[in-house]
């Protein structure tokens, strides 16, 4: 028994030494999902996945400029090309995680009706949506705002948010009527949740392709690739679906 309780510790000891922290930039709209993610990869792996949620483009300036993080998982896919180019991330490292969709979403149940028309009716006062200069889920809603012929109309109503999560925060506490969330922020069982929403003809912007990418601070390092590993398993793929978000 104490051989067998002395290999126990020895085996536990091994793994120790082997698990390792990896800090990780997360854009905002996957807060949710990451958080659910971290706690499966430190439970199979050992490694702690450290986080940081914000805007994909406030993180690429970071980077760029020497932050410590060693993973990114952005909201779009290019910034993660852009820093492979500019000698920020590993070649090869890049890859789809999620694709995001987006919804326009209040917190009132009867304001945003299944189509989508508020947007060419009016009767509200302020909407929301995250910078489109940094947050991809904000270049988006642009996009389908110009596709329906309303983003110049609309334009003296917009609350700005530094990030989705900040534009999510101004329509759940009412300083905004509405606003362009990400989907995965107000689903809940398969279905937007409280208030009313309507989900984005995909057709109105462009694939909100969201990479992972290994940066050049994780070169080498066991706990980045093994986070992008487990990334690509079923077990995060359920998380992710659950949000949902829609995989390649």
């Amino acid at each position: 028994m104490k051989r067998l309780a002395a290999l126990t510790l020895a085996l536990l000891a091994a793994v120790a030494a082997r698990a390792d922290d990896v800090q990780v930039a997360v854009a905002a709209n996957f807060t949710g999902p990451m958080q659910v993610i971290a706690v499966l990869f430190e439970r199979d792996t050992g490694h702690k996945a450290r986080l940081s949620f914000g805007a994909t483009g406030k993180f690429y300036a970071q980077i760029a400029n020497g932050a410590p993080f060693e993973v990114l998982l952005a909201a779009d896919d290019e910034t993660p090309a852009r820093l492979v180019r500019e000698g920020h991330g590993i070649a090869g490292s890049p890859y789809t995680y999620a694709i995001g969709k987006l919804v326009l979403w209040s917190a009132k149940p009867d304001l945003v009706d299944a189509q989508g028309d508020i947007l060419k009716k009016g009767g509200f006062k302020h909407l929301a949506l995250a910078n489109p200069k940094t947050a991809p889920y904000g270049a988006a809603a642009m996009q389908a705002m110009g596709r329906l012929g309303v983003a110049e109309t609309l334009k003296p109503l917009f609350v700005q948010g530094e990030n989705i999560s900040q534009t999510q925060q101004f329509v759940s506490t009412g300083a905004a009527d509405l606003g362009f969330v990400a989907y995965s922020q107000v689903i809940r069982n398969g279905t937007i949740g409280n208030g009313s929403g309507w989900l984005v003809p995909e057709n109105l912007y462009d694939p909100i392709r969201q990479d992972a990418v290994i940066l050049a601070r994780g070169k080498d390092k066991p706990a980045a690739a093994a986070l992008l590993a487990f990334l690509k398993g079923d077990k995060a793929k359920d998380v992710i679906r659950s949000f949902g978000y829609g995989l390649r």
